[in-house]
């Protein structure tokens, strides 16, 4: 069964402060179908901002879909994760956490704070743009979002 490509765009906001990684992942996302208005933030303190409309973000939107990096200066990404799925008018955002880090007790202690999916980078920019675009695939065209 092949999904139906959506006819509104999907806001998704990346948090994420290796630049690298970043590019690679808006680039895989404006690759696909769907239309997507991509976000990006590089620290924990920005993507909180973002989130709740302060500051320069004032007129941000509610994203869509948001992935999230553990390893973020300011505030930590584990932070952050607790912060929107403490928050009622967060946690039902859909949120992957997209991460260097194979270390059993942050996979743990992110599904714990209830991160939706968990998603270690591959080290091969080939293998991670396969990954962002399993990501995009499921939750963008497969799963039905609030």
């Amino acid at each position: 069964m092949n999904p139906t490509p959506r006819s509104t765009a999907i806001d998704v906001l990346l948090i994420e402060d290796n630049a690298d990684d970043a590019t690679l992942t808006v680039r895989a996302l404006e690759k696909a179908k769907i239309r997507n208005r991509v976000h990006v933030v590089t620290d924990g303190q920005e993507a909180l901002d973002f989130l709740h409309r302060c500051g320069p973000h004032r007129d941000a939107p509610t994203p869509d879909l948001i992935l999230l990096d553990l390893g973020l200066p300011r505030v930590d990404g584990r932070a952050v994760l607790e912060e929107v799925k403490g928050d009622e008018q967060l946690h039902r955002i859909p949120l992957v956490v997209v991460t260097g880090s194979q270390a059993d007790e942050d996979v743990l202690a992110s599904y714990r704070l209830h991160a939706n999916a968990y998603v270690t980078k591959p080290i091969d920019p080939m293998q991670f743009l396969r990954a962002v675009n399993a990501i995009e695939q499921f939750w963008l065209e497969i799963v039905r979002l609030p």
